[in-house]
């Protein structure tokens, strides 16, 4: 599928609103904002393999479509959700596990491009990356 391969940040829109809607304190937002973040997604059928590597933290994720599993931030948040694909985009439902509010994930293709949509709180924001 498109997803796969390795992808690079390239650059974020409203990503520290968003981490402020989060409540991630100033400090971790200005260094999240520059976390050189890179991203390596398998897909084999509906069973995902993410590795993320940034400044902060590296790790492996490993989900199937539809069914959910829980998953930390960096900064510690733990959520609880699943992936599902909704037209050509990987949709993800998430809810935080400290306040119980909802946290939506998008995944897509544009151009060349990996477009990650986070919507918290009603404050949007993208991470856009490039293949690496």
């Amino acid at each position: 599928m498109a997803f796969n391969g390795t992808w690079e940040i390239d650059r974020n829109e409203n990503y520290e609103k968003f981490m402020e809607a989060m409540g991630i304190n100033i400090v971790k937002r200005k260094l999240g904002a520059h976390d050189n973040l890179k991203i390596v997604i398998q897909q084999d059928g509906n069973k995902f393999t993410v590795k993320e590597s940034s400044n902060f933290r590296s790790i492996e994720i490993e989900f199937t479509l539809g069914v959910s599993f829980e998953y930390s931030l960096a900064d510690g948040t733990v959520l609880t959700g699943s992936w599902n694909i909704e037209g050509n985009k990987l949709a993800g439902t998430f809810t935080r596990k400290d306040n119980g509010k909802s946290l939506l994930a998008f995944r897509e293709i544009i151009g060349d491009e990996l477009v990650q949509t986070y919507i918290y709180e009603g404050v949007e924001a993208k991470r856009i990356f490039k293949r690496g």
